[in-house]
């Protein structure tokens, strides 16, 4: 078993927000995510990358990289915004599916509430009702279940800070209503951190269900700051709350360790969330994080 190490446009600061322009093209990107040592990235937002695949898997392939799966958010809590969400999940798995890659990352529509934005990383619990919940399952299993027949994609399902599943709680009440079989979870070590949780207990919770992995650090001095002076997800993420790798509270050796023990054979994506003006930073902070990937064996 294996572990293979990705990056992903968001660490360039390409984010599905349509309020933060992207500082960079495609194709810097795509250099520089070679140029740092990783040889798999995900999609970014819709329309970011070619969405062509005639035009897409050129580009990957001239750089001998490896398109793995694609974020894709929607409003489950809405039962009328399942069937929009149905829809780009397979206009998106089917660029995916004739890329070769193999996994769509749903989510809900993350970072869009103002009191969610304002209360990330501040509150504990579940916000939603039991019906609430059994709405939001409903979603994602339909989605989850259109794409695999049609696609043969995996689902996995990406817990998500300023967003309804965010808490240990919230996961838990998701993970525990939908179809075992079609939806696994995206551990997101960064965001189950600020979330309140403590990723290597994810892993002793979850184990092998837990088939998709991306490794983002989370700084203990910029999650207090947040909590002390009651910053938003938005203002917590420039602070630098997303530090790079093994300067935070994320225990990586465990984890991949942990990781490895469960058999699993996949990617690991590395997504330093930032928002800065330095154009340089993601490309730096890009190659210290494989550096440190590279120290710890993989």
């Amino acid at each position: 078993m294996s572990i293979h190490i990705a990056n992903a446009p968001v660490s360039w600061g390409i984010y599905e927000f349509k309020d933060i322009e992207p500082k960079y093209p495609y194709s810097r990107v795509l250099d520089e995510i070679v140029e740092t040592g990783y040889t798999g990235l995900e999609l970014g937002p819709w329309g970011y990358l070619p969405t062509d695949p005639a035009l897409l898997r050129p580009e990957l392939a001239s750089r001998k990289l490896q398109l793995l799966s694609s974020y894709v958010p929607v409003k489950l809590v809405d039962p009328n915004a399942h069937a929009e969400g149905e829809a780009q999940a397979l206009r998106v798995g089917r660029l995916l599916a004739d890329c070769g890659a193999q996994v769509i990352v749903l989510a809900d529509d993350n970072g869009t509430l103002p009191d969610l934005i304002a209360r990330s990383g501040h509150r504990t619990g579940s916000i939603l009702s039991a019906d609430e919940w059994d709405v939001f399952a409903q979603g994602v299993n339909r989605i989850a279940r259109r794409v695999h027949d049609e696609l043969g994609l995996k689902i996995v399902f990406h817990h998500h800070c300023a967003g309804y599943v965010e808490t240990p709680e919230e996961t838990r009440n998701l993970m525990g209503r939908v179809d075992a079989d079609l939806v696994g979870l995206c551990l997101d070590t960064g965001h189950w951190h600020y979330g309140g949780g403590d990723a290597v207990q994810c892993l002793d919770e979850y184990g092998e269900r837990v088939r998709y992995l991306h490794l983002k650090d989370c700084s203990p001095d910029i999650r207090e700051l947040s909590r002390r002076e009651n910053l938003n997800y938005r203002e917590a993420t420039q602070a630098g709350l997303y530090c790079e790798l093994g300067d935070g509270m994320v225990d990586f050796p465990t984890i991949l360790s942990r990781m490895q023990s469960l058999g699993y054979d996949g990617w690991a994506i590395v997504e330093q969330d930032v928002l800065v003006d330095d154009l340089d930073a993601p490309r730096l902070s890009a190659r210290r994080n494989r550096e440190y990937l590279r120290k710890l064996g993989f």
